[in-house]
């Protein structure tokens, strides 16, 4: 019984390593380490950066390789949650031209592009976190003092 046990588990284990793609590493990222990510790396505008750290906090926890399936049977991908219409399974595809397993990975290059076009062409709308949680300015953390931002 014990070696069942332990079999299962392992089994499990080699299952959930398979089923984060190979070049996504999984990664939960804390507030202010972020912040400074997509400010210093991605270029994000500074005066919409908490509203992205909000909508992240509320949509994927900031895990990277968060995956959500919707009531319509489209899934949201990744720490910004974007929808499987802006990618295609196993090659470059769908509204932002990206794989779906790169929207997964904590460089987080090509999900920060994809997420900026949504943002620039939808606004925040698109996310539901968002509208839920952060479209009222008085819900949004205040970087510069928590993070010296």
């Amino acid at each position: 019984m014990r070696a069942a046990a332990l079999a299962l588990f392992y089994m499990g284990l080699v299952l959930g390593l398979l089923w984060v793609s190979p070049g996504a590493l999984a990664k939960r990222y804390l507030r202010c380490e972020l912040a400074r990510k997509l400010l210093d790396r991605h270029g994000f505008e500074r005066s919409l950066l908490s509203n992205w750290i909000c909508l992240l906090e509320h949509e994927s926890e900031l895990e990277t390789t968060r995956t959500t399936t919707n009531p319509n049977g489209s899934r949201s991908l990744g720490l910004f949650q974007i929808n499987s219409r802006y990618c295609q399974e196993g090659r470059r595809g769908g509204i932002c031209n990206v794989k779906c397993e790169d929207l997964l990975d904590e460089n987080l290059i090509e999900a920060a592009v994809c997420a900026k076009r949504i943002q620039t062409t939808d606004g925040f709308r698109h996310w539901n976190g968002w509208q839920r949680y952060c479209r009222n300015t008085q819900n949004l953390p205040n970087l510069k003092v928590i993070c010296g931002i």
